[in-house]
């Protein structure tokens, strides 16, 4: 790292030889492209991968395609056609990465000056997704120089932040042979570009570097003999950037708590919708919690006087006006209608004070008592709420 900011380079340089991909080349730490010359020869094509301050690393919802409709989500209010933007799919998510083209641009050009080729540009981690096969981890956490990975059983990754302190707890190895973890992106780069035919490439939208490669490929001239393609990382390591992290994994931590509280919520909605369908199931199928209809009508046949006799009881008894308002047939729920006998009111009225005292009963009122001089005799009709 730069005391005074600045940038940090680390190249990896892969040959082919013998259907098997060789690194030959590695340095780490140069402060500056004019070092590159020195560790690897001009008219070289590059793989660029850019990381630090000023790119923008923001997890979204997946989408196929990031363009001018959809960008406000990434950066609302900005210019679409002023970006590089990448946008690596995994899972459910889209991890997206911007750059200014003027900062890329102008890194680009550096290379150029250089006398190198380059034909790739790479923003953030997410080229290391081609590799991870041949890496010896095997947990869902990938941790290599501040950069913290997490994935799904499925291998799909659902979380990622820049954490200065995340480092391999072992050392690395890409099948049997150790490499440095600030040469880990640097190896992805290259890797994706000797196998660029073959591989579903991540990369940034760089119009002038895709021809480039297009060109190249069309033209064979990535040969599988002695032909080493460097991979340059750069690290932009300004004095802001801790600050930069810190925000942003901050922020990548509270979209995780409201993702995680606008699903629990959507839980909670199912299962309530749920309770209240099931719960007018059986309402109209006049169930009532189970209660045994039988014990309570003997309770209230055990408190009959001896000159009081019923006729009718019906339980949950048919609402006759609502049923004809509504057109459809109505039901008192958890009445009992109990019609019956007797010469005189008061046995009727001493009946219903004892009926009272049961603990089940909530109300009790007599709905009419009328003689009829046919039969002799007083008929009543009594609504019990249980």
């Amino acid at each position: 790292m730069l005391q005074n900011g600045g940038m940090l380079i680390n190249v990896c340089g892969v040959a082919i030889k013998d259907n098997h991909l060789d690194i030959e080349k590695k340095a780490t730490d140069l402060p500056n492209v004019e070092e590159l010359t020195k560790t690897i020869s001009p008219k070289a094509y590059l793989a660029i991968n850019l990381f630090g301050k000023g790119i923008l690393q923001k997890q979204i919802e997946k989408v196929a395609v990031i363009d001018a409709g959809n960008f406000s989500q990434i950066l609302p209010n900005a210019n679409f056609d002023d970006f590089y933007i990448q946008n690596f799919i995994s899972g459910n998510y889209s991890f997206a990465s911007v750059i200014r083209k003027a900062d890329a641009d102008k890194l680009i050009d550096l290379v150029k000056e250089q006398g190198f080729i380059p034909l790739m540009l790479t923003l953030g981690p997410f080229p290391i997704e081609n590799i991870i096969s041949q890496l010896n981890v095997y947990e869902d956490e990938i941790m290599f120089n501040g950069h913290l990975v997490r994935r799904n059983e499925q291998k799909q990754w659902i979380t990622y932040q820049y954490k200065e302190t995340a480092t391999s707890p072992f050392p690395l190895k890409i099948e049997s042979e150790p490499i440095a973890e600030k040469l880990l992106l640097a190896y992805a780069n290259a890797f994706q570009l000797v196998l660029a035919e073959k591989l579903n490439v991540i990369q940034a939208g760089v119009p002038g570097l895709s021809n480039n490669l297009q060109k190249v490929l069309n033209d064979k001239k990535l040969q599988v003999k002695g032909f080493v393609i460097l991979s340059v990382f750069f690290v932009l390591l300004l004095i802001n950037f801790m600050l930069f992290s810190w925000l942003n994994s901050s922020n990548a931590g509270l979209t995780e708590q409201v993702s995680r509280y606008a699903q629990s919520n959507s839980d909670i909605q199912g299962i309530n919708d749920q309770i209240k369908n099931k719960e007018a199931l059986l309402q109209n199928l006049g169930w009532d919690g189970g209660i045994n209809k039988s014990v309570l009508v003997d309770q209230l046949a055990s408190l009959l006087p001896a000159d009081v006799s019923w006729r009718e009881v019906t339980i949950n008894p048919i609402d006759a006006t609502t049923s004809r308002m509504q057109k459809t047939l109505q039901f008192m729920d958890r009445k009992i209608r109990i019609i019956g006998n007797s010469q005189k009111i008061i046995p009727v009225n001493e009946w219903i004070a004892r009926a009272k005292t049961q603990k089940w009963v909530k109300n009790i009122q007599l709905d009419s008592y009328t003689y009829n001089s046919e039969l002799n005799t007083g008929q009543f009709t009594v609504i019990i709420d249980y």
